[in-house]
Formats: C-alpha cells, sequence, structure tokens
C-alpha cells in the first residue's frame, strides 16, 4: 500500500474519551445501589415506609402493604431500528476495505462526536448497510489483507451498530473521500473494549494516548498536511499497522495506517489509495506533508503498538 511519504518529493472540539461513557454508568449503577439501600430495611427490620409510618403512629393499610409489593421487570427498552434477521447472499455483494469507492458508503456525519468505547468485529462476513431500514451495500469480511475489519462503533443500537469503516464514497477532488460510516446488525458482530484512545490537535502539535488510567503524551511536535493536501480531520481509527522495508524514509520503523484517506488526492504516486498514516520521516515539524503525520521513531513506534480498531481523534 503507498503511502503519502512515498512520493519522490519526499516531502475544536475535543470529544469525549470513550471511557466517559463507562464511567457514567458506573456512577448510574452506584447510585441505583444507594437508592435500593436507604429503600431497604431499617436495622429494626423495617421497611422506609413502615418505619415512617410507625413513627407517625399509624398502622399501615392493606392498599398500602399491597403497593410496597416489588413491582414486575420492566423488558429493557429498544433502542434505534427493528431486527433484520434475513439471510443475504454475502457473495452477490462486494467487500468493503480501504480499495473501495462506493457512492452508496455514508461519510459520518459527526466526524467530531463521541465513540461508545466498543470496537466491533465480524464473526464471519456481515452484511453492511448505509441505513438499517435499507438493503445491504456490501459486506465487511472477519478479516482482510489490509486491515480494517476491526473497527469503532459510534452508536450502540438494541439490534445495530454504527462503525466506522474504510473505504470512500467518491474520489477527489469531485468526491468525497471523508471518513466512512456504515451500520451492522449486532448479531452479526463480536464486540470487545477499546482499551486506548489517540487525540492529535494539530494546531497545538500534540499527539496524546488516553487510557482509563491517564493520558499519555507521545509527541510535542510533528508534521502534518500542507494547506493544498491537509491531513484530515475528525474521527477515525488505526486500520494496519505494518513495516514496509521498501519505504526507505521510515527507516525501518512501522507505518500505523488509518482508516481515512486523503480530502484532495485519489491516490499517491499515481496509486489507487492515499491512505493517512503515522510514521517516520526525517523532517516532521509543520505542515509540509501530503496528509500524513510526520513523526520521530520513538513515537512511531508506540503508535505502532496500539491494536487494530483503536479509535484516533484528529482535531484542527
Amino acid at each position: 500500500m503507498v503511502s503519502c511519504g512515498s512520493r519522490t518529493r519526499h516531502h475544536g472540539r475535543v470529544s469525549r474519551a470513550p471511557w466517559i461513557v463507562t464511567a457514567l454508568a458506573a456512577v448510574g449503577g452506584a447510585a441505583l445501589v444507594v437508592a435500593v439501600l436507604t429503600m431497604g430495611p431499617d436495622a429494626t427490620g423495617a421497611t422506609g415506609r413502615e418505619a415512617r409510618a410507625g413513627a407517625a403512629g399509624a398502622t399501615p393499610a392493606a392498599g398500602v402493604e399491597a403497593s410496597a409489593a416489588t413491582p414486575a421487570a420492566m423488558p429493557p427498552q429498544v433502542t434505534g431500528a427493528p431486527e433484520n434477521t434475513t439471510a443475504y447472499d454475502v457473495a452477490a455483494l462486494a467487500q468493503i476495505d480501504v480499495w473501495t469507492v462506493n457512492p452508496a458508503l455514508p461519510v459520518d456525519d459527526d466526524p467530531f462526536g463521541a465513540v461508545t468505547g466498543e470496537l466491533a468485529q465480524p464473526v464471519s462476513a456481515a452484511p453492511i448497510f448505509a441505513d438499517p431500514h435499507g438493503q445491504p451495500i456490501g459486506y465487511l469480511p472477519r478479516e482482510a489483507a489490509y486491515g480494517g475489519t476491526i473497527v469503532p462503533v459510534v452508536v450502540h443500537d438494541t439490534h445495530w451498530v454504527k462503525v466506522l469503516l474504510a473505504g470512500r464514497q467518491g474520489l477527489p477532488p469531485e468526491g468525497n473521500a471523508a471518513q466512512a460510516v456504515g451500520w451492522l446488525r449486532a448479531a452479526d458482530v463480536a464486540l470487545s473494549r477499546a482499551e486506548a484512545f489517540v487525540e492529535v490537535h494539530l494546531e497545538a502539535r500534540t499527539i496524546d494516548i488516553v487510557t482509563a488510567t491517564g493520558r499519555e503524551r507521545v509527541a510535542n511536535d510533528f508534521a502534518w498536511g500542507k494547506p493544498s493536501t491537509p491531513t484530515p480531520v475528525g474521527r477515525t481509527f488505526v486500520m494496519l499497522t505494518r513495516v514496509v522495508p521498501e519505504f526507505a524514509y521510515t527507516m525501518g520503523h512501522p507505518l500505523v495506517y488509518l482508516g481515512v484517506q486523503s480530502p484532495t488526492l485519489a491516490g499517491f504516486d499515481g496509486g489507487e489509495v492515499a491512505v493517512t498514516a503515522f510514521h517516520y520521516y526525517r523532517e516532521r515539524s509543520g505542515p509540509n506533508s501530503f496528509g500524513c503525520v510526520y513523526l520521530d521513531g520513538a513515537a512511531t513506534d508506540r503508535l505502532a503498538q496500539l491494536p487494530a480498531g483503536t479509535p484516533v481523534l484528529i482535531q484542527p
């Protein structure tokens, strides 16, 4: 796969980290426990209602006692589109991957929005939908040669998950090459927890790896895209990490390919893709790249340790 550094002319808003969602869930659970405890029996074995009634010198009426009975459990609330159990012929669908150009692929309509902190991977080839109420527009394999099959979840409904995808809706400069998204049926994927989140601030020239335990500064300076070939901003993800020996400019360091491509170039060096990547390059300060983020060796190697699917937020 050609990277933005392989040319012969070598060249906001802060979204909530995914663990905030987890933290809120934990706080909510604690509040629920407190509520149950405060409504439970007092030291004499009486419930809060009985204790209050006893303090007032009144005997609870039978109707009051009946209303204190434990209510029947409510079924979980269904969110999003209804379940779709249709068996599709995946062989009749096109694979969605980094090489894809499909006008039916939606682009991310909330590029600086939060992610759920979940990663989705197909159990087997999974149909992809532009709209849960429509027909599939392609499929996501469980594994692919160039990655992109472990993807961040940005919406999790009862029967559906909305995910970030590799591939493009159109080719620049005429077409829209922004981060692609799509819907997968929840029954078609296995979910796991994202353990880290990368935050890039172009103006501040900082890159952090954020985890549940804190923030690790990876870089205090780097190179990013020139005005004519800007680095795409918004949320994306680690698609593939690979050492490419023939790219001598990387000096043996890995390339960390992202799931988003150049907004202005259809391909690098006549290639079919223009994938944004973190990678080593000797000139690595200021807006002088073809869209990739140029880093020193230590920062590149640290980012290369992150697993596929790790969410990445690139801020202006």
